[in-house]
């Protein structure tokens, strides 16, 4: 049975995955309005809509100036819609950037939902991510019933990514009915300089280097599309993992490098060079004032062996997530065709 939406409002529009989910709505001409910060670039979301031949239907995006911080924004730009779609959050694994993470990630989140709630929304999809299931060392088909627990590496992004899920679960208990996503590792064409995107460029520079661990990826086509289906569904009160494949660092960047025409990673990290590496990264990052490119989070979590199991969005949905191939042939034809 599909819900009746009278208006969508999204955050996060300007990013990879909310600019995929806006692509899609405003492609069946669905209503929504797009909240972006004074500050945030339309570069990315433009690309996205170009890439699928609908740069006609860029110019109908309602978009909307305000912040996620600033609650006066949120309830003049939120009042007039009844389903939200929470694509916004920051994404760092630098330890300095802790405070920006709480303020974006769980301060934000609810002051999004605490805005809803007022307005009395029906529904919100929220975009989270895998790091806030419990992922040891070699924990293999996570599912929807492994529940955060904190250990020694998991990383501010995760807690506060968590701590932000928790937000949304209480605005269920006030009423709205969500539907929270955990997509694995998303690849899909972007801002080749940030997040996961930023794999490509690596390896088309040169990466050398690969580790042993393996994790899940999942098409940004994929994640978009199953939110779009769930903001009219009438599934509620739920999670689910988005997940296409699990599979080793190495044969993913093998499958990149060879589609990409460049030298494959042929220096096996060690456990030994995997310390040494993300010490020397910091300490380059101190003399040049530059982020640093490895954190001892992300080190760590390079030569975990974990897996994902999508097993119940795909038979809640009877879905079929792309194949990550497929993936990989598409992101690297977008990527070689940003560098003519």
């Amino acid at each position: 049975m599909c819900i009746f939406v009278h208006m969508i409002f999204l955050t996060g529009g300007t990013g990879l995955v909310g600019s995929h989910i806006l692509m899609m709505l405003v492609q069946d001409n669905i209503s929504v309005k797009a909240l972006k910060r004074s500050s945030s670039r339309l570069d990315v979301c433009r690309k996205v809509f170009s890439y699928h031949n609908l740069d006609h239907k860029f110019k109908e995006v309602q978009w909307c100036e305000g912040d996620i911080n600033d609650i006066i924004s949120l309830e003049n730009h939120m009042k007039d819609c009844d389903t939200i779609v929470h694509a916004a959050a920051l994404v760092s694994f630098n330890k300095s950037d802790l405070e920006v993470l709480r303020k974006i990630n769980i301060e934000g989140t609810a002051n999004v939902m605490n805005t809803a709630l007022h307005f009395n929304y029906k529904r919100c999809v929220y975009i989270s991510s895998v790091a806030t299931l419990s992922r040891e060392i070699n924990f293999q088909n996570v599912d929807e019933s492994f529940h955060f627990e904190p250990h020694k590496d998991t990383s501010n992004y995760a807690f506060t990514k968590y701590y932000a899920e928790q937000e949304v679960w209480r605005a269920s208990n006030e009423g709205i009915d969500v539907v929270i996503l955990n997509p694995s590792i998303i690849l899909g064409p972007g801002d080749w300089d940030k997040g996961s995107s930023k794999i490509f460029q690596r390896i088309f520079n040169g990466l050398k280097f690969y580790s042993t661990g393996s994790s899940g990826y999942v098409d940004v086509i994929d994640v978009a599309q199953i939110a779009k289906t769930l903001i009219f569904s009438n599934i509620k009160n739920e999670r689910f993992i988005l997940n296409g494949i699990n599979i080793k660092f190495k044969e993913a960047f093998n499958l990149i490098a060879d589609e990409l025409n460049v030298e494959r990673a042929y220096i096996k990290v060690t456990p030994f060079l995997k310390e040494l590496a993300w010490r020397m990264e910091i300490a380059r990052s101190f003399l040049t004032g530059n982020r640093p490119l490895l954190t001892k989070e992300t080190a760590n979590s390079a030569m975990k062996n974990v897996s994902y199991s999508s097993k119940k969005i795909k038979e809640k949905l009877k879905y079929e997530f792309i194949s990550f191939d497929k993936t990989v042939k598409e992101c690297c034809r977008f990527y070689k065709q940003d560098l003519v």
